[in-house]
């Protein structure tokens, strides 16, 4: 590494995602390897010249690259001035043993919608926040994936399933201080959890992950209200501690929990 190559990662505690990598190369060349993950990159500055299956390739910003596990292939930057990079390993059952062929035939996508996605999950993944978001987030993006590879079927109409819907609402609001597992609940319901997200979605208007950040809100302002310790309400809202909570506050309503419980009135 160079002094001005930059790296992190961390293992994000959310189901199918095994690592998340960050990383700024001015000159590092990867030798050839293998992941027993799939290795889901984007790139943010840059490009990166690698060799798939003894096949060249190439790794743009607009480009989504998808390296299916035990397929060797190495990496490096494709131009002066290296690249910056963020990659997330996702376990292999995630997307399929399956697809590990179309994958070495095709690992690139160019899906500006999708790209954004993966964008969105890393900055969930690098904060604290509830689980169900950065589930929720990678429910569809793998299940994009998985439509790119297979040749993009059509996709199938989307019906609207108001009484599915409901019940994992009434999951959420049983589940809103110790949160809910994703995969669990859709197994619990018996449908795909991208068929539970979307459901939901269509029949409320917002995915489950901010119904359920929105109902925390609106217990906290209630304990904020009768007085109790801006920690405490925290706690018992399901949020990580009180900076968790201030910054869902401020975003939902505009200010911190210390000036809401300060305007509150007490009337005899």
């Amino acid at each position: 590494m160079t002094t001005s190559d930059r790296v992190s990662a961390w293992q994000p505690g959310v189901p199918g995602i095994r690592e998340v990598f960050h990383a700024r190369f001015a000159e590092h060349a990867y030798p050839l390897h293998t992941h027993d993950t799939w290795t889901l990159l984007i790139v943010d500055d840059g490009a990166v010249r690698y060799d798939l299956d003894h096949r060249e390739h190439g790794a743009l910003q607009s480009m989504i690259t998808l390296l299916p596990p035990q397929v060797a292939h190495d990496g490096r930057p494709a131009r002066s001035g290296g690249f910056r990079k963020r990659v997330i390993y996702l376990d292999p059952d995630v997307i399929g043993a399956g697809l590990i062929g179309r994958a070495v035939d095709r690992p690139e996508f160019t899906d500006p919608r999708l790209r954004l996605r993966i964008d969105q999950l890393h900055a969930v993944l690098g904060s604290a926040t509830d689980p169900l978001q950065a589930e929720s987030r990678l429910a569809l993006i793998t299940d994009r994936l998985q439509w790119h590879l297979r040749d993009r079927p059509e996709l199938p109409e989307r019906r609207s399933d108001r009484p599915l819907a409901a019940r994992m609402r009434d999951l959420l609001d049983d589940h809103l201080v110790d949160g809910l597992d994703l995969a669990a609940a859709a197994g619990q319901l018996g449908v795909s959890s991208t068929h539970l997200i979307r459901s939901f979605t269509d029949a409320f208007g917002l995915p489950p992950h901010r119904y359920l950040t929105g109902r925390r809100i609106e217990r906290a302002r209630e304990l904020l209200l009768a007085g109790m310790a801006i920690s405490e309400v925290a706690v018992r809202t399901g949020f990580y501690d009180q900076a968790h909570l201030t910054r869902h506050l401020r975003r939902m309503i505009g200010t911190t929990p210390a000036a809401y419980r300060s305007g509150r009135r007490i009337i005899a």
